[in-house]
């Protein structure tokens, strides 16, 4: 066990206290192989080990852009004020709340952005920027829960992403490695984005 924590990206208890394990009563059939069992309640819970592994995988992504090349869209108002603080410390541009049409597709917009990568927390609620991306053929990552599906997705990351204790623990993560990636320092600390 204690060689399995070594390789998380944060001790396991910061894991189970979040819940970033717990998903919904539903499933897809994207999502089965992330799915550790069903609690009695019908819950589905998802492989912490998994769930790690795709948080490096995320991490190792997104390290490979600058800030100014990637979005991240969170719809979803549990999601907001992590993301904000993500934005913050690494300078990647959020959009929280609603995704504004056609900035990624509309040239004549005066808001028109170009980037290279979105990042969305939730790509059902999100789902029109991921729409968006396929037409113009960016790539997508997105964190997923137990109902999510993988279509338009490029990474998909399993996670509970509904709960704000999980979001926030998924984007202090986000945050801690992708400026590790960049040799800058992050004094941030996982109460900072983990409210109560």
């Amino acid at each position: 066990m204690a060689k399995e924590e070594e390789q998380l990206l944060v001790p396991l208890d910061d894991y189970l206290k979040a819940g970033i394990h717990i998903g919904t009563k539903n499933k897809t059939k994207y999502m089965e192989p992330f799915i550790y069992k069903a609690r009695p309640d019908g819950l589905l819970v998802l492989n912490i080990q998994e769930v790690n592994k795709r948080l490096k995988l995320l991490a190792n992504f997104i390290s490979q852009y600058n800030p100014e090349d990637m979005i991240i869209v969170c719809r979803r108002e549990n999601g907001w004020s992590s993301v904000n603080l993500f934005s913050k410390f690494t300078g990647i541009k959020a959009f929280t709340g609603r995704y504004p049409p056609g900035i990624l597709t509309n040239m004549e917009l005066d808001t028109f952005i170009e980037t290279k990568l979105i990042f969305v927390v939730d790509p059902w609620m999100d789902k029109n920027v991921v729409m968006d991306a396929a037409k113009i053929g960016i790539p997508v990552v997105a964190l997923c829960d137990t109902n999510n599906d993988s279509l338009n997705v490029d990474l998909c990351v399993p996670c509970n992403n509904k709960g704000k204790k999980s979001l926030g623990l998924i984007f202090y993560i986000m945050t801690r490695e992708y400026l590790k990636s960049r040799k800058k320092d992050f004094d941030g600390k996982i109460e900072d984005f983990v409210e109560e």
